[in-house]
């Protein structure tokens, strides 16, 4: 079966106009349906990322880092995140290479098919002049047939009756004659004319222009489907990362571990002490008894108190015990499990630092080093204060994490215990280290100083003030905001360099204010 539109529809001119403008109006619809719908995954975007941070854990909560549940919704809400990004490029891959292509071919299509039915609009008036020609030229001559035919009738009834008119008539008849024989004539050739017109109209003119029609409307079918493929391969693309999200949902699900939470839970909040005692009989039958005074009964109640609140962590006033080392420095607030974590979380982070500052120790020397060898590099002594500052603050780290074990009971290897022996067992172990650092003299005194506030050194190596009281200076600022200093030969530590007027010997006539 055919399908040229212009042999097969040479006729439906106007059905055709209505067909591609529907068409068009189809290309419309379809380009809206799209920008709507990457709208809506736009908008399905910036819902999930707003849930997924409405529901994300605060870093504050460390509670979150510690079950495998609180992990598994962590990483769920990450991969919810990388969804919305996925719809984001979704939306935008659709706006870009469908609605935008489009929209303007739409405007170019629409040009198109106003200039083929133009041409069409044109050769149907052609052919519909030529036809009206015709029409005249046919009516022409059957007028001037029909003239004829009378005055011949009129000629041949005179010519009978009376010879004079009838030379006159048979003239007249003569002379319409002609005029038939030219009207016929001009028939003829605009009967010509129009079926040369006609047969050019509906064999050439109208095939060409129908089929023009015909490639602009398989060119707009073919632009549609080539966008609903675009469409689908715009999502395909992101089926992969969208995969990959839901199997990491699927892992972080399958990774949760009730065991190891609720083993999490005793290693969070175990106290270390002992269950309580048989509670003992109270015989106040016996007159013995009686004989006991208010206050040594008072001091066994109070007693008691204090052994049960030692006993039974879980009441009101130790539920202190579950928060993190806020109190006292060495964390003797906390139950002996929380505080040997406490202590030995906070002896690795000073192992940290001393690990920098020997790294950076290290780094000094080698440059010196070198400096040393290719002096035009450098200059070996201008290393030599910080390296200086770098070695003290190395011997204070040690100092530091070395009291922190022997204070707490905490053995280099991170075994703890309450055991004075053991303690004492730990200091004869490591009385050789201690010595590098306690046979060292004090560093003189550099100065004075006089606290102009108070001040509590909560934290270790701190030295906590009193307002007006006079101390020594061992060691100036050194550009951190904290001076060293020294109460009664004993006591020494640092302080905010704010808090203090410092009088340096060199200048004892002046005053130096630190602000």
């Amino acid at each position: 079966m055919s399908c040229n539109w212009g042999t097969e529809l040479w006729d439906q001119f106007d059905n055709l106009e209505k067909h591609t403008s529907w068409g068009i109006d189809f290309l419309e619809r379809y380009s809206k349906f799209v920008k709507e719908r990457a709208d809506i995954e736009l908008s399905y975007a910036k819902q999930i990322r707003s849930l997924s941070k409405k529901y994300h854990p605060k870093r504050s909560r460390e509670d979150e880092s510690r079950y495998t549940w609180c992990l598994a919704f962590s990483a769920t809400l990450r991969q919810l995140n990388e969804l919305s990004d996925q719809r984001e490029e979704l939306a935008e891959n659709l706006n870009t290479q469908i609605v935008c292509e489009l929209t303007r071919y739409t405007q170019e299509v629409k040009a198109e098919r106003k200039t083929h039915f133009q041409d069409g609009r044109r050769a149907q008036q052609h052919i519909e002049s030529s036809w009206k020609q015709l029409e005249s030229s046919k009516r022409r001559f059957e007028r001037d047939c029909k003239e004829a035919e009378r005055a011949q009738q009129v000629s041949d009834r005179i010519d009978l009756d009376n010879k004079t008119d009838g030379e006159k008539a048979r003239q007249t008849a003569q002379q319409k004659k002609q005029a038939a024989e030219e009207s016929r004539k001009d028939y003829v050739t605009s009967l010509n004319q129009f079926n040369q017109d006609q047969h050019q109209h509906y064999h050439t003119l109208v095939p060409v222009i129908y089929q023009r029609i015909q490639d602009m409307e398989e060119r707009r079918i073919e632009r549609i489907c080539e966008s609903m493929r675009s469409s689908a391969e715009a999502e395909r693309k992101v089926v992969p990362v969208v995969s990959s999200c839901l199997d990491v949902m699927m892992d972080a699900a399958e990774g949760i571990q009730p065991r190891m939470d609720t083993q999490q839970v005793v290693e969070v909040y175990k106290s270390g002490f002992d269950p309580p005692g048989d509670v003992e009989f109270d015989d106040y039958s016996a007159s013995m008894r009686r004989s006991i005074s208010e206050s040594s009964y008072l001091d066994n109640r109070m007693e008691g108190r204090r052994h049960s609140r030692k006993l039974w962590p879980f009441i009101r006033k130790n539920k202190l015990s579950l928060k993190l080392c806020s109190g006292p420095a060495d964390c003797s607030h906390l139950p002996p499990e929380q505080r040997r974590k406490k202590l030995q979380t906070r002896i690795n982070n000073i192992n940290q630092e001393i690990q920098r500052e020997r790294e950076q120790r290290d780094a000094l020397l080698k440059m010196r080093e070198v400096y040393e060898q290719n002096p035009q590099m450098g200059d070996a002594d201008s290393l030599e204060p910080r390296l200086e500052e770098v070695k003290q603050s190395l011997r204070l780290l040690q100092v530091l994490e070395r009291k922190g074990r022997r204070e707490t009971g905490l053995y280099p290897d991170g075994s703890y215990t309450e055991d004075h022996s053991a303690e004492l067992q730990f200091k004869s172990r490591s009385s050789e280290f201690d010595d590098d650092f306690e046979d060292e003299e004090p560093l003189p005194s550099i100065g004075t100083c006089k606290s102009l506030y108070p001040f509590q050194g909560q934290n270790e190596g701190t030295l906590s003030l009193v307002e007006g009281e006079l101390l020594s200076v061992v060691e100036e600022d050194k550009g951190d905001g904290w001076t060293r200093v020294r109460r009664n030969l004993e006591e020494e530590g640092y302080v905010p360099t704010s808090y203090i007027k410092v009088f340096l010997d060199s200048s004892a006539k002046g005053a130096m204010t630190y602000i």
